[in-house]
């Protein structure tokens, strides 16, 4: 099982001397779509008033109404941005913050996405609380916990990731929207990792904003991810550059739509890749981009229990809380002997297996983690398990 890859690897650009196993960072871009890419970028350079003023919007409209159904929401609730922090720091500039307010998120959060708060707190006055979600963890209730038991009738808005990024975990989102928003407490689910890794509703979970990049899973071009904004909020969000949308005065689009869609000149060729990126990934197994998702979480699962059995490891999460990725504390004897910077190195330079080392702060355990895409099989992780037994072994 899992011994041949979904995909042959020479669909991507991928060095075949390496073992990745680290797609959840940048996602990788399938020749494909860099060749639909290539073709959009052509068509700009040769006649490019002509590609602002008649093709983007189209082209933009085309990509939105594709994104829109695989992640069952509306396109008119869309803006398409070029990565999912880009959208944290959209949203959080636009919330009214007064001094006492607090900003709430948890101990997993994207590092980027928690400087944001951190200067939006400090700018307003207000306080960033972070609850502590531990990790390795036993169920989803921790998150829960930790989450609810931090709100106060201080809290305005609270950043919850959808998959975290460090450690790989699906937090229970559908399950704590209700609970927040109903307090009045505005919610931004940041699904970075979502699109393509978990099927996704966004429309019914409940939260005032959510985000995904479609650079990970979905493998579009980098550059390519999407703000999703209740419909009553729309009017109270508008990008972090204001420019010709905002005081157009046209009417067959939404506000929200002008003032999105057009923010200075620039290249929106990897949002424009996204229905071949569907399609493409969706071609990759006979059951389409849900086939794909579920083969990629059981490979990512498989590969997990081989790890724990040839390093003597427990599973640092339940299975129910694993998509496409999977985090591991480094053994003792390995932490004994490397820093996570050598240890990288080690892996790197002179293995060549590719995957993020880490901690989630100073005096916390040393993590490795591991993802699992259509290229990906069994094969690699026994790689990666053989090499990590042999340096233990040292």
């Amino acid at each position: 099982m899992f011994r041949e890859p979904a995909a042959p690897l020479s669909h991507w650009r991928l060095d075949p001397a390496w073992t990745f196993l680290n797609h959840g960072s940048y996602g990788a871009t399938p020749r494909l779509l860099m060749a639909r890419q290539q073709a959009l970028r052509d068509l700009m350079e040769e006649q490019p008033v002509a590609f602002m003023f008649r093709h983007l919007e189209p082209l933009l409209d085309r990509s939105r109404n594709a994104l829109a159904a695989l992640i069952s929401a509306s396109p008119d609730d869309l803006a398409l941005l070029a990565n999912a922090t880009t959208a944290v720091a959209t949203v959080v500039a636009s919330l009214h913050l007064r001094a006492g307010d607090e900003l709430l998120t948890t101990s997993h959060v994207y590092n980027a996405c928690r400087n944001i708060l951190q200067q939006a707190a400090d700018r307003a006055g207000a306080r960033l609380v972070i609850a502590e979600v531990p990790f390795p963890i036993t169920s989803a209730t921790e998150v829960a916990s930790a989450l609810l038991h931090a709100v106060t009738d201080r809290t305005r808005f609270v950043l919850l990731d959808h998959i975290t990024s460090a450690t790989g975990l699906r937090f229970p989102v559908e399950s704590l929207t209700a609970p927040l928003e109903s307090r009045g407490i505005r919610v931004m689910i940041d699904g970075a990792h979502a699109p393509l890794s978990t099927p996704l509703s966004v429309a019914t979970l409940g939260a005032s904003y959510y985000t995904g990049n479609c650079h990970k899973w979905l493998c579009a071009p980098k550059g390519a991810a999407f703000l999703w904004v209740a419909p009553a909020l729309q009017d109270t969000v508008r990008p972090l550059v204001v420019s010709h949308g905002a005081n157009s005065p046209r009417t067959d689009k939404s506000r929200f739509h002008l003032a999105f869609d057009w923010t200075g000149t620039a290249d929106a060729t990897a949002q424009l890749c996204l229905p071949e990126a569907i399609a493409f990934m969706g071609s990759l197994h006979p059951d389409g981009v849900n086939g794909l998702m579920a083969r990629n979480r059981a490979l990512l699962l498989a590969g997990r229990d081989h790890l724990c059995d040839r390093l003597g490891l427990a599973p640092a999460a339940p299975d129910s809380m694993l998509t496409s990725m999977a985090t591991f504390v480094v053994p003792d004897r390995l932490t004994a002997r490397y820093t996570a910077e050598a240890l990288y190195d080690e892996l790197t330079l002179r293995h060549r297996i590719e995957l993020p080392i880490m901690s989630l702060g100073e005096g916390r355990p040393m993590l490795f983690r591991i993802s699992a895409q259509a290229y990906n099989c069994i094969g690699d992780y026994e790689r990666l398990a053989n090499c990590l037994a042999a340096l233990s072994a040292a």
